[in-house]
């Protein structure tokens, strides 16, 4: 009973360290990463309290002008028929002409939605920005680890150099003591063996070369004959000794990389960024590969060109409204004291005036030079909107060719490398038994080595033109 127990905490204990492994990677997967980019992001937030300004800013165009209060005050009272005027104290409101706080909340209104446009920009960008440094930090590891098995790989093929070279020696020292003027020969058969046999023929199949030759020939045939030499283990090491300097230069990168990416999160620049051993490789919908018109209608930047085009519309009606009187409406009043010297019956009565004030905008020059001002601005935002309608035209069009051209490539490199591979193991059986040279599977581990490189560029830019797309598209 204890040793069940155990064995159920055991497993317990196992479950729970998976199970907070696999969240500790939803947790950090990349829809997580973006949305602490969209949450924390600087330059989101700019762009965020600068819509929120704008916003501000239509209360204060609705509202009415300051009513004007003027007070008087007679250092001494002046004398009237019906008393003495102590103070004269006036109120007046001014009112624009009808539509011009409408048109003018409008316009502030349309700004402030121009604004949350870009805001929604920004926040678009710094995800692309963001997913972008995500992926090639993808390769920068893809890389590295491609590079320390290709490391591995030619310490394996080291060690088996080393072990025909030192077999290989150990038989020319025992050929060349056995000597005589025997005519022995060196016999390359496809089990790899290399006896030597007397000169009396036979049918066996096999090719005899006599000592001269072989002695000869030797260093010209090198590791294509299955034959070892101390230049073959060279080579090796300096081809270990480049990746592994590649391998340091690509650990540089990659700390700028994760400097970059947190810093496109706000937080701190040496803070550890999961990435997964595969990116998934699905296919955009047909929606985004047939259908290019919804660049028109959710991308942000012409949304905002949009909203200026009807705000600027919206200020030359409050423009040319402006150019109309403005209507005051407001009362005097006097206050009076009673004067000892008066008989009048309104002696000392205080007097109230209504009043009117109407503004003469005669001078025509300024409001006509206002609204032909905005007249080239509306102009100007149209041909802005049309010029970005069409580059995100072309980039569109480009992100679909770097798509296609990816998924494309990723198919091939995937064959390519698979027949490799399959090539390199078989001549690694039989270099083991030497039937095979070693300049040849040096060649096709390089031809391996590139398909795999290759094929890690081409995924991270199938994901790249991914995420463009729907950046463009505003998905």
């Amino acid at each position: 009973m204890k040793r069940r127990n155990v064995n159920r905490i055991v497993v317990l204990f196992v479950v729970l360290l998976l199970s907070s492994g696999a969240f500790s990677q939803q947790s950090d997967s990349l829809q997580n990463y973006l949305k602490i980019a969209i949450k924390n992001n600087p330059t989101v937030m700019q762009r965020y309290n600068e819509y929120q300004a704008a916003l501000e800013k239509v209360p204060q165009v609705g509202s009415l002008p300051d009513p004007q209060l003027e007070l008087g005050v007679f250092l001494s009272p002046m004398e009237l028929i019906g008393g003495n005027q102590v103070a004269d104290i006036k109120l007046m409101q001014m009112f624009p002409w009808f539509g011009v706080i409408k048109n003018a909340k409008d316009e502030m209104s349309l700004m402030a939605k121009a604004k949350y446009e870009t805001f929604r920009d920004a926040k678009l960008q710094v995800c692309y920005d963001a997913q972008r440094t995500w992926f090639d930090l993808y390769k920068i590891r893809q890389n590295i680890r491609i590079s320390q098995e290709n490391v591995d790989l030619l310490k394996t093929i080291e060690r088996l150099t080393l072990v025909k070279y030192k077999s290989g020696s150990l038989g020319g020292s025992s050929s060349a003591s056995s000597g005589g003027g025997m005519s022995v020969g060196t016999t390359t058969t496809n089990a790899g063996s290399s006896s030597g046999m007397n000169s009396m023929g036979g049918n066996s199949g096999s090719t005899t070369v006599s000592r001269s030759e072989a002695s000869t020939g030797s260093s010209a045939m090198g590791s294509s004959s299955g034959t070892t030499n101390l230049s073959d283990v060279y080579q090796i090491q300096i081809e270990k000794g480049n990746l592994e300097d590649n391998i340091a230069s690509l650990r540089n990168e990659e700390q700028v990389l994760m400097a970059r990416f947190n810093s496109q999160l706000n937080r701190p620049l040496k803070t550890s960024v999961y990435i997964p051993d595969l990116l998934p490789n699905e296919p955009l919908d047909i929606a985004y590969l047939s259908v290019s018109d919804s660049i028109f209608t959710r991308n942000p930047m012409l949304g905002m060109l949009q909203y200026e085009q009807q705000s600027l519309e919206a200020r030359v009606k409050m423009q040319k409204k402006m150019g109309l009187p403005m209507v005051g409406v407001g009362v005097n009043y006097s206050v009076i004291a009673k004067s000892p010297m008066s008989t009048s019956p309104m002696n000392g009565e205080d007097m109230i005036m209504p009043m009117l004030t109407v503004t003469l905008p005669i001078y025509r020059k300024k409001y006509n030079a206002q609204q032909a001002e905005t007249k080239f601005l509306k102009t100007a935002t149209e041909q802005n909107y049309q010029a970005t309608a069409n580059a995100l035209q072309t980039e569109y069009y480009e992100a679909l060719q770097l798509y296609n051209d990816a998924q494309r490539r990723m198919k091939l490199y995937d064959s390519q490398s698979q027949l490799a591979k399959k090539s390199l193991d078989i001549m690694i059986k039989t270099f083991s038994s030497s039937a095979s040279g070693l300049t040849d599977i040096l060649r096709i581990r390089q031809q391996l080595f590139s398909y795999e490189l290759k094929q890690v560029e081409a995924t991270t830019d199938f994901n790249k033109a991914e995420a463009w797309v729907k950046r463009l598209t505003n998905n």
